[in-house]
This record gives structure tokens, C-alpha cells and sequence, in this order.
């Protein structure tokens, strides 16, 4: 054990001993594991929203959209041949879907509806995920899957019937050409978390969706799934590049702009703002040492008449720094820790889902969050603590022993 070592726990026992230095010791500890809980709560939060946004916007749609500047997508197969050429390993499916606009009624209730007729099994699988109530059966004809947020406002619940009526061709409607009128069945109820889904889309089978629309043999989009995310924006930029017209391809993070950028505004200034907090609490350690420089002076004047050396001085002080904030450091990633896990658990906080897209504060558990957190504070401590270490290094032992 060396000498520094040896003298500061025989500081650390003495401490404890002293009130008042205990009571600054307290608050300086408490003010870390504040400053370090709220920044690591922070940017879970931040970091949580982004994960659980794009799992939930990939959970019930793409990766990738194929759109066309027309009412149609011709030559699908090919098109289909030449997006399995180009992803590669990296396409998990592309399915073809039509989708447009209807109005949906049922017993004088009325609301505007996209309907998205599916092909794909991959993509059903993504649907089922999402069901809280009955039987994602789309392989019948004129079967609905609707979303939670519609069911409530149209008060409608599994095996209700209801009607649709919707424009042949996107054409106008005319005394030529009426729109048509479908009956379809609630088939089951999901709910994707996200308001803006859960209240405007409802799924069938692709064959309805032509029938309903007059667009037999027709589609209007490709719903691409990846097996990594991360690329697909790059994949996007060489779909728009290789595809012809009609074709555009959009990524999920093209078609959910305002979502991603109110995120990525929401990141920058967080760690800016919070991390001032840390320093503040940090700098309660100068504070600390400080106190304790001064009511150590005549230990500190004893420790150099008999030959300690300034290195040793420093040593003694900036452990107790160090100490100060790893104490600190634990007890606020405990703090943060036990606080996020109630929250997870009870939801004591309620966040309104039409602003934040979430029916609770989301959380990401990373170790990533609380290792670069508390090695940031602990970097910090050890430069706030250099300060009063070196000034009681400099300490006159002749003054020091007279100090009272």
C-alpha cells in the first residue's frame, strides 16, 4: 500500500468523524449523483424515442417505398427483378401493395380512410405483430384489419360490417360513373402506438383493394423491407438512380422527416444543457477539497515537516477527489437506473400520444449511455480535483503547524 493511499483512508475515517466535513462531503456527492441521473435519464429518453419511433414506423411499414408519379406501377415484375438485384443479401421482402383513399362508414358514422390492399406474406407478419384484437385474416375477400384509434372513433368492434365507398379509377365521380360501394367485414383491430396509423389506415388483401378501386392487375407502390436499416438510404439513392420512370423511392426517414429531424433538434442541445449540470455538480468537489485543505492544514503541515513530498500531497487530495466521484458516479446511475425502471413499470408519467407519437416514455437501456456518462464525470472530477490538491501542496509547513 502506498504512503498517499494509506493516508487518505485514515482522511476517509476522519471524515466521518466530522460533521461538518461529512455534510460537505453529502452534498457534493448528492449534487454528482444528480447531475449524472438526470443527463443519463436524458439521453435514454432521447435515444429511446428514436429506437422506439423507428421500430414502430418499421413495424408497420417500410424501410423503403417504391412510389409512381402515375396512378400505376407498370412492368411490376421487372421492377420487382431489378430490386432483388440491387439489394442483395440486404432485402428481407418487396411487396407490392395499392393503396388510396376511401370513406368508411358505419351506422351514420363517418371518417376519411387509406386503404392499403397487401400481398406479401412478410408484410402480414408485420400486421399480425400489431393485432390486439381478432383474426388477421386477409387471404378472404373484403376483410378488414383497422386501427384502434378508428375502431373507437366509429365505436366498431370485430365482425361489425361496414361500408366503403370509394372513386373507380381515381376518376371523378359522375352520373357515368358512380363510385363503388363495397361492404367489408372488421376482421381485427390493431395498434401500432403511433396515432397518426392507428387512426388513418386499415389493411385488406390486394385483390379487395382492386376490386374496391377498379384497379384489377393494378398496383401503385412496393413496400421494401431490409434486413439492416442503416442502409437504407444508400439503397434509396440507387433505387432512384436505376429505376425508371414512373418510379421514386423514398426511405422511411424521407417519408417521416418531421418526425427524425424533431429528434435529431431534440439530441443537440440535451447533452449541451445537461452536461453543464455535471459540471456543476463536479465542481462541488473544488468546493469540498478545498474545505478540506483548510481544516486538514495542520495534518497537511505535520505530513510535509516530516519529509512528505508535494507528489504524495497532491496524491492524498485527488483521491479523495476521486473518491468523492465515484461514490457520486454510482449512486446517481443507481438513481437513474431505479427511477427509469418505475417509470418502465408504473407509467407515472403520461405523455399524450398525438404529440409524441408513444403511449409512454420510452427508455433505451444502454450500457453505452451510462459508461460514456460516467466516464465523462469522472474525467471531469479528476481535472476540478487538481486545483485544491496542488494548493495544498504548497502549503508552508512553519505556517501550517501555527494555522488554528
Amino acid at each position: 500500500m502506498s504512503f498517499s493511499f494509506f493516508i487518505f483512508k485514515k482522511y476517509i475515517k476522519s471524515n466521518r468523524n466530522s460533521r461538518f466535513l461529512n455534510l460537505i462531503s453529502t452534498i457534493a456527492i448528492g449534487g454528482i449523483a444528480l447531475g449524472v441521473a438526470t443527463l443519463i435519464i436524458a439521453l435514454s429518453v432521447i435515444s429511446g424515442f428514436e429506437k422506439t419511433l423507428t421500430e414502430k414506423l418499421t413495424d408497420i411499414d417500410s424501410h423503403i417505398k417504391v412510389f409512381s408519379f402515375t396512378t400505376k406501377l407498370p412492368d411490376i415484375d421487372n421492377s420487382l427483378m431489378k430490386i432483388d438485384s440491387i439489394c442483395g443479401m440486404n432485402l428481407d421482402y418487396a411487396s407490392p401493395f395499392l393503396s388510396n383513399l376511401a370513406l368508411i362508414s358505419f351506422k351514420n358514422r363517418k371518417d376519411g380512410v387509406t386503404i392499403k390492399g397487401i400481398f406479401d406474406e412478410g408484410y402480414k407478419r408485420k400486421i399480425v405483430e400489431n393485432i390486439i384484437d381478432g383474426n388477421a385474416n386477409l387471404d378472404s375477400m373484403n376483410n378488414l384489419i383497422i386501427g384502434k384509434t378508428l375502431a373507437n372513433k366509429l365505436l366498431l368492434k370485430v365482425g361489425d360490417r361496414v361500408t366503403l365507398f370509394a372513386l373507380k379509377k381515381n376518376e371523378l365521380p359522375s352520373p357515368d360513373n358512380p363510385p363503388n360501394i363495397e361492404r367489408f367485414t372488421i376482421a381485427a383491430i390493431f395498434e401500432s402506438g403511433i396515432a397518426e396509423y392507428d387512426a388513418s389506415i386499415a389493411f385488406t388483401n390486394l385483390m379487395s383493394a382492386q376490386n374496391l378501386f377498379s384497379m384489377q392487375d393494378e398496383v401503385n407502390g412496393i413496400d421494401i423491407k431490409l434486413n439492416d436499416i442503416s442502409k437504407a438510404d444508400s439503397l434509396t439513392n440507387i433505387l432512384r438512380k436505376e429505376l425508371n420512370y414512373p418510379y421514386y423511392a423514398r426511405s422511411i426517414f424521407d417519408l417521416h422527416k418531421n418526425i427524425f429531424t424533431w429528434i435529431s433538434l431534440q439530441k443537440k442541445p440535451i447533452p449541451i444543457i445537461l452536461g453543464l449540470i455535471i459540471v456543476v455538480a463536479v465542481f462541488n468537489i473544488v468546493g469540498t477539497l478545498l474545505l478540506m485543505v483548510i481544516e486538514r492544514t495542520n495534518s497537511v503541515g505535520i505530513l510535509k515537516s516530516f519529509g512528505t513530498k508535494r507528489r504524495q500531497i497532491i496524491q492524498i487530495f485527488l483521491l479523495q477527489g476521486i473518491y468523492l466521484a465515484i461514490i457520486g458516479t454510482i449512486a446517481g446511475n443507481i438513481l437513474a437506473l431505479t427511477l427509469m425502471q418505475i417509470q418502465s413499470k408504473f407509467n407515472i408519467i403520461k405523455v399524450p400520444t398525438s404529440v409524441y407519437f408513444v403511449t409512454k416514455v420510452p427508455f433505451d437501456f444502454s450500457f453505452e449511455i451510462f459508461l460514456i456518462v460516467s466516464g465523462i464525470t469522472l474525467i471531469l472530477a479528476l481535472l476540478a480535483s487538481l486545483l485544491p490538491s496542488i494548493i495544498s501542496s504548497r502549503i508552508n509547513p512553519v505556517t501550517a503547524l501555527r494555522f488554528d
